[in-house]
């Protein structure tokens, strides 16, 4: 483990920013890790985890510091995913779905805007991303929802599915169409709807096969009215923010994957280091060991990547889409394959629910799924690559 272990200790984090990692890999410790099976058994919302997040104030990560946050690096907020998912993969994904949602607000909002809502979610709000729909999975712009304008209010009409967090959050980011703009791509727009508007309501909860504790819904949008100061810069401006949004998501994907990826190893390492086959521990056979010899370069590559993405958000930089496609498909690819060499390690208890490794490898498949599907990953990175 000392190869990984020094490439955690490289993080350039601030003093500020080590403190709490510290403060988060004890509260996943002691307070995280031990509930997760239970929550992943029952398919409860994990309620005392998020309170136990709040405790400490992590949503402060990402708020800016004028809004009641603490405006601290994209790579400690990735790090902190990290220790979250490795402790509870839908905890981690239940808390990085709020920064998924509330980072559009945060990049575009008006200052009215952000003074409105970003001061509770700084406090321990969630927010949820409402995006999908049956017919706009990839393809965001086959979208059906619609938002009609009418004097100060905004109507909106349709309905999202698969959105997480969506029964619990206290702000819905939602996008959509704008009535009389007739190009698909041109009438995205989005509209910030808070909880318990009338007409809101979910309609279907998802029992998924991993991160069960992560709350999944279908949402209805039946004629929720809004006031226009909801909406997300103008009309039209959907797009851009979407793909800008997408930018920041999907690395956090990718720390959300290495968490599981990091966590399966180190349980199947532990393992093979005291299970016992012929006379030896099953670490010392030759093919076990350049199994591990695969599992751990290919994490610290990852990592490392995962490290060096982060560092160029923080910089500022915007033209991270590649870099960003390449990090989510290779971090859920991983991550797939480490659970499932995971699971082998540990032969027949490795199919069982008394070891966790069954769980992270349920937990890990639908990283190669949302934020964009990894086949559709592997179409933008080959793309960027003609020459125009």
């Amino acid at each position: 483990m000392d190869v990984l272990k020094r490439l955690d200790d490289s993080l350039d984090l601030v003093e500020e920013e080590r403190l709490l990692l510290d403060a988060v890999r004890a509260l996943c410790r002691d307070r995280i890790a031990p509930r997760s099976a239970a929550y992943d058994q029952s398919g409860e919302f994990p309620w005392d985890n998020v309170k136990a997040i709040n405790d400490l104030g992590l949503n402060a990560m990402f708020i800016p510091e004028e809004y009641g946050g603490a405006g601290m690096s994209y790579v400690s907020y990735l790090a902190t995913v990290r220790e979250i998912a490795k402790a509870c993969a839908a905890t981690g994904l239940t808390w990085g779905a709020t920064f998924h949602a509330v980072k559009p607000v945060v990049d575009f909002a008006s200052v009215e805007q952000k003074a409105r809502l970003l001061p509770r979610i700084a406090a321990g709000g969630l927010v949820s991303l409402c995006i999908t729909e049956p017919t706009a999975g990839s393809d965001a712009t086959g979208m059906k929802t619609r938002f009609t304008p009418d004097g100060d209010h905004i109507v909106i009409q349709g309905g999202k599915t698969f959105i997480t967090n969506g029964e619990e959050a206290d702000l819905h980011v939602v996008f959509g169409k704008w009535f009389g703009i007739e190009n698909d791509k041109a009438a995205i727009s989005v509209v910030l709807v808070e909880k318990d508007a009338a007409g809101l309501a979910v309609t279907g909860k998802e029992d998924k096969m991993g991160l069960r504790a992560s709350s999944t819904v279908s949402l209805s949008f039946d004629a929720v009215r809004v006031p226009r100061a909801n909406l997300l810069c103008e009309p039209g401006d959907g797009l851009k923010i979407l793909f800008a949004a997408l930018n920041k998501s999907r690395p956090s994907i990718a720390a959300h994957a290495l968490g599981i990826a990091r966590v399966a190893f180190e349980d199947a390492v532990a393992y093979i280091n005291q299970r016992r086959q012929s006379g030896r521990n099953i670490i010392e056979f030759q093919g076990i060991q350049f199994m591990l010899a695969d599992m751990a370069t290919d994490l610290a590559l990852c990592e490392s990547w995962l490290w060096r993405v982060g560092a160029m958000i923080d910089r500022g930089e915007d033209d991270i889409g590649i870099e960003s496609s390449m990090l989510k498909m290779r971090a859920s690819d991983l991550a797939m394959r480490i659970t499932t060499d995971a699971v082998q390690l540990h032969g027949g208890y490795g199919y069982c629910k008394d070891y966790p490794v069954e769980r992270y490898m349920r937990d890990a498949k639908i990283t190669q799924i949302y934020e964009g599907t990894n086949q559709i990953h592997r179409q933008l990175i080959g793309r960027s690559f003609i020459e125009k």
